[in-house]
């Protein structure tokens, strides 16, 4: 049915108006990883907003040091 309504960009536009997903204000899906779109350990703290798994993988490139 999707592809029958974008060949017809009037009739695309008004499905859209009606059955886009909304933006959400609060809940779990608010607070996504930018990398990889999980949704569990959400690290926002500096503006990171990246996943703890994505953190890992990229903690030395950003300037923070491991210690083991």
């Amino acid at each position: 049915m999707l592809k029958q309504l974008k060949d017809d960009s009037v009739k695309f536009n008004r499905y859209m108006k009606n059955n886009k997903p909304k933006e959400r204000v609060f809940g779990k899906f608010t607070k996504k990883c930018i990398r990889c779109w999980n949704t569990r350990g959400h690290i926002s703290k500096y503006g990171l907003h990246v996943c703890r798994r994505c953190f890992r993988e990229i903690a030395t490139q950003v300037g923070f040091k491991k210690y083991s």
